[in-house]
């Protein structure tokens, strides 16, 4: 079995506006959906390492979820700290706004600990739920320690915190020294916009810092991705640089809707896309896989049973 590390924070959310009819709904989000994702995509010859702590409070709660996946490594357990988990309360403005409140405290990795876990895997899928999961020092020496394929989300790299636990968007400093960590990452269409102006800049400057692919995702408009060359990942292989002009497409999604629920779409979206390229699909069916998972996801109401539901299973009552 070849072995995939994931890095993220599992987030016990609070979600007000979701639906009209109902009061706030409570249930486990943040890396919860990409774990969904990953079980229900990962071809058969990979399995789950998940590298996450939580908080004391939720723990038990936490590894109940992580036990009704089948694809995670055996007897693999998240690493219980004596800190509160991290909580986030959710407001819908629209379906796709949204104000965001972060409360918790789940330390970052130090690479004094995550070192030694990480010499034994394959390819590392690592999503910035709360943005503190990893500092750039960390970041840096997995980078140059760790010989496979690094996938990035960067999502709340890219978000403020307040005082009050309010988070709001802000630039990304030492950018540059972020990618050189990556060989993929992905963003959404807001991030894209605080990297800078240009999406062709902004990908020229990835590529310059070692990235190999960059994705956009657009909510119901689908992804666009920037690569150089050929992009294939092997297990346990850093992708090779690429030379020569930068191609890109936006690729549309399948069955979009402005009805349900747009949490988590993005962890989703990305958990199939590494676990397809994984696989050996080439980019743009792994994107078009993507997209339908992502659409997929938001018909679905959290992220418990989920991926029964992303694989047209019937979830156990």
């Amino acid at each position: 079995m070849k072995r995939l590390g994931v890095i993220g924070t599992m987030v016990w959310d609070t979600i007000h506006g979701r639906d009209v009819r109902h009061g706030p709904v409570e249930e486990w989000g943040g890396i919860a959906y990409a774990l969904a994702g990953l079980e229900a995509a990962l071809s058969p010859d990979w399995e789950i390492v998940p590298l996450i702590k939580v908080g004391r409070d939720l723990a038990p709660s936490a590894n109940r979820f992580l036990r009704s996946l089948s694809r995670r490594s055996a007897a693999s357990r998240f690493v219980e700290v004596p800190t509160a988990n991290n909580r986030v309360t959710l407001r819908y403005e629209t379906n796709t706004r949204r104000l965001e409140r972060l409360s918790g405290g789940v330390p970052v990795w130090s690479w004094e600990e995550l070192g030694p876990m990480v010499v034994d895997l394959d390819a590392m899928y690592i999503n910035f739920i709360s943005g503190f999961e990893l500092s750039l020092d960390t970041a840096v020496c997995l980078r140059h320690a760790f010989d496979g394929p690094i996938y990035a989300d960067v999502h709340s790299l890219l978000l403020g915190l307040a005082p009050d636990g309010l988070r709001f968007p802000q630039t990304l400093p030492k950018a540059p020294t972020w990618f050189s960590c990556f060989d993929i990452v992905q963003t959404n269409e807001d991030e894209m916009t605080l990297l800078g102006p240009d999406p062709m800049v902004v990908a020229a400057a990835a590529f310059d810092n070692g990235v190999r692919l960059l994705v956009c995702t657009l909510g119901p408009r689908g992804a666009a991705y920037f690569t150089q060359g050929a992009f294939r990942l092997e297990a346990g292989r850093r992708p090779p640089p690429q030379q020569g002009p930068i191609t890109t497409a936006l690729l549309a999604s399948f069955d979009a809707t402005d009805e349900g629920d747009t949490t988590g779409c993005g962890d989703v979206f990305g958990a199939t896309l590494v676990a397809q390229l994984l696989a050996g699909t080439e980019i743009e069916p792994a994107i078009r896989f993507a997209n339908r998972a992502a659409g997929r996801n938001v018909v679905h109401r959290g992220a418990t049973n989920l991926h029964y539901f992303l694989r047209g299973a019937i979830a156990p009552q």
